[in-house]
């Protein structure tokens, strides 16, 4: 006798044919290699009243659907989508908080050492459940920084090139930039509102630590975005800004002299080149929607949604928060005890 494994679609439709042929059990049992007790068991279990010949038969077709059917619903019966209930609530909740997929996974990771409730999933299971038909009532795609219903590749959108004089090329910043070894190297850009009047949100990221800072400026004049420049460096060590071509950053000669700060640009239609600036921005657009006016926000309110930025982990830093990693090199390089912000 085989070993005991479960009856496959061509077993049973094996048993169907020797029953026509009005073959025994047992010997329904040696073909098949199996227990006279199985055969007997699967044919009692799936035999079904025929009306035409006023008897009992065994049908092969139904009792593999209702086989099917069974181990299906066994399967899934009580399981959680995402592992238990606890892992599931943990994931919608921080969802809801504005967390991507990534540092859910990532903060999962330190968390399940504590809870045994909680258990270790991928980024990608969170998206495949979020865009499951089972999640599709649920909207939680929605919670996601470009709020999509499909999934697809992100592209940055082209940089403006302006006449910019004496303006430093992206290519000429030396090569600890690049590989942010050193800290106080910043990229800078410029968020728009609604109307070209509104005022507009000037934003630079320190580019080791993925620190944001943003200020609210009256326009998008050179004069407005330097003066924002300025005081955004000045109580930080800071070496160097890469802007894109934006005429905002005319000025760049006259922030040096002020602080000593080094502009460099990249070049025309290559945001990727401020790949950090341009995912920060995004950021800030999932509280700020394009088309939102910015007349009547506030530098207060601006700052509780950079705060939240700042204080979520980031997966490129071991998912530590850049409000940590800002707060150390600061310490670090100014030797003061760092500045703690208050939420609200």
């Amino acid at each position: 006798m085989k070993k005991a494994t479960k009856l496959t679609v061509f077993d049973r439709g094996q048993i169907q044919g020797m029953l026509k042929k009005h073959a025994s059990i047992g010997e329904i049992a040696r073909k098949l290699g199996r227990s006279k007790s199985s055969i007997s068991d699967e044919i009692k279990r799936h035999q079904e009243w025929n009306e035409a010949t006023g008897s009992w038969i065994y049908c092969a077709a139904s009792a593999q659907e209702a086989m099917v059917t069974v181990r299906t619903a066994g399967r899934y019966a009580g399981r959680q989508p995402l592992k238990t209930l606890q892992t599931y609530t943990y994931v919608v909740d921080h969802l809801r908080q504005g967390w991507s997929p990534e540092q859910i996974a990532g903060s999962l990771v330190h968390e399940c050492s504590t809870n045994s409730n909680l258990r270790r999933i991928s980024h990608e299971a969170i998206y495949t459940y979020i865009y499951s038909k089972e999640a599709k009532d649920l909207k939680l795609y929605e919670y996601l920084p470009w709020k999509r219903k499909r999934r697809q590749k992100k592209y940055g959108r082209a940089a403006g090139c302006a006449r910019i004089p004496n303006r430093i090329s992206i290519h000429d910043r030396p090569q600890e930039v690049e590989s942010r070894v050193a800290f106080g190297h910043y990229e800078g850009d410029t968020i728009v509102g609604k109307q070209s009047e509104d005022p507009v949100i000037h934003t630079q990221v320190e580019r080791m630590t993925r620190f944001l800072n943003a200020k609210i400026i009256p326009d998008k004049t050179a004069a407005s975005t330097r003066n924002a420049q300025q005081e955004i460096f000045t109580d930080t060590p800071a070496l160097s800004t890469t802007n894109d071509n934006g005429h905002e950053f005319a000025e760049h000669e006259n922030l040096k002299k002020d602080t000593g700060v080094v502009s460099y640009f990249a070049d025309p239609y290559s945001s990727w080149q401020r790949g950090t600036n341009e995912y920060h921005n995004g950021l800030v657009r999932r509280y700020l929607p394009k088309k939102t006016s910015f007349i009547g926000l506030t530098q207060d309110d601006l700052d509780d949604m950079v705060w939240e930025i700042n204080n979520r982990p980031r997966k490129c830093l071991g998912f530590k928060t850049p409000q940590q990693l800002f707060d150390q090199m600061l310490q670090s390089h100014l030797s003061i005890p760092p500045i703690v912000r208050i939420q609200g």
